[in-house]
């Protein structure tokens, strides 16, 4: 009788141990998005994975495959829908019939200001007349990036650029190696063909700074203490500030070293 009580013990921890690790596994996990107002299926919603840095877009269907486990976070994002994030469940996994709904945001139209350029139909003229970016990037021979950027042509602005290169590290050190373990993820994010697609058509930095766990404005001083310009920091999108923002911490990783 012992016997047979002490066997069935085993068992049954055996079994919870195993479905433990199974639900701590990386899964397929298949779901629906749709417009909470209409109920319609939503199509090229992108998905993608906080924790496991991959991501998808959904399909005419509204539907949509990814890696994930129990406790990962995905994040919906949509043009004109507020964003949603979600924590994945165990039931989620083991039914595989979840069904995420995305709200439209309301946006008010502003007035529309039309700047004082007008173009003659001249090439030539208007190629002089055009306004242009005189933001000036330096670089220095044995660092991966491309350059940095002054901001302007004035010596007060070289000067500050030329100080940021020689004498990098007490300006990035306060910003990585508080974050370092969010900016291992800079690479992985790069590699993923859906998150750089997702990137490339968003200027909101909402997605970066989920995956990086940054708050708002931490973009902003993660960049300007790399000396980029406030041109750069306002126009670019996100894709482009993923890519400088990799190449600052492989400038750091190499400095700190």
């Amino acid at each position: 009788m012992k016997k047979r009580i002490i066997l069935g013990l085993i068992v049954g921890l055996v079994g919870l141990h195993c479905g433990f690790s199974q639900d701590n596994n990386p899964q397929i996990f298949k779901a629906k998005v749709e417009d909470d107002a209409t109920g319609l299926a939503m199509q090229s919603v992108h998905v993608v994975n906080l924790n496991e840095i991959n991501g998808t877009t959904t399909d005419i269907n509204g539907e949509f495959e990814l890696m994930t486990k129990v406790q990962d976070t995905l994040y919906f994002s949509y043009i004109g829908y507020k964003p949603l994030k979600v924590a994945v469940t165990n039931d989620m996994i083991r039914f595989g019939n979840a069904v995420f709904q995305m709200t439209e945001l309301a946006f008010a139209l502003e007035e529309v200001i039309l700047q004082p350029y007008r173009l003659t139909g001249y090439l030539d003229i208007d190629v002089r007349n055009s306004p242009t970016n005189e933001v000036q990037r330096y670089s220095i021979a044995g660092l991966p990036n491309l350059g940095y950027e002054s901001g302007g042509s004035s010596l007060r602005n070289i000067a500050r650029s030329f100080r940021s290169i020689f004498d990098p590290l007490d300006l990035m050190y306060s910003t990585f190696s508080r974050k370092s373990k969010e900016m291992r993820k800079l690479n992985k994010m790069r590699e993923d063909d859906n998150i750089r697609n997702l990137l490339s058509i968003k200027f909101d930095r909402q997605v970066l700074m989920q995956f990086l766990n940054l708050q708002p404005g931490e973009i902003d001083e993660v960049l300007g203490n790399c000396n980029y310009s406030e041109v750069f920091i306002k126009e670019a999108n996100d894709l482009q500030i993923l890519e400088a923002m990799s190449k600052c911490y492989e400038e750091y990783r190499i400095l700190s070293m």
